[in-house]
């Protein structure tokens, strides 16, 4: 039976992403958009997957999100992204994210969610990646 390549640690795939929040990343309470902190986690976990795949991937959903706490204006937000489970085409990258205040640094662990990746293919079907069922129908 052929092996294929060795797997890999979850460390070797791990991603931090550090952004500090300015008044244009919120509402007018002072508190950070979640679409903001959404994109933060879509590119911190595709980074953690492209390290682990070594080739591009792609979002395919995101589990229940919940936002603990407010992230304010002010404060630094850190994303930390690892590889949980990786099959042969998709994978699940687990996300934390923490607050902190720089001046104080005191840090709260503000949400944690599930993104699922899969891999992207490297060519796409001639009538633009619909599947046959799509087009038979259409």
């Amino acid at each position: 039976m052929a092996k294929g390549p060795p797997g890999r640690h979850p460390r070797e795939s791990e991603a931090v992403l550090t952004e500090l929040m300015m008044p244009h990343h919120a509402n007018i309470m002072g508190n950070v958009f979640g679409g903001h902190i959404l994109a933060l986690v879509d590119r911190v976990a595709a980074v953690a997957a492209i390290r682990h795949a070594h080739r591009e991937c792609v979002t395919v959903s995101v589990d229940k999100v919940d936002f603990r706490e407010p992230i304010h204006v002010g404060e630094l937000v850190t994303a930390l992204a690892r590889v949980n489970f990786a099959g042969k085409t998709s994978m699940e990258v687990g996300v934390k994210v923490l607050a902190e205040d720089v001046i104080s640094g005191e840090k709260r662990h503000t949400n944690s969610l599930l993104h699922h990746l899969r891999r992207a293919r490297q060519e796409r079907p001639a009538d633009g990646g619909r599947s046959d069922r799509a087009r038979d129908s259409g």
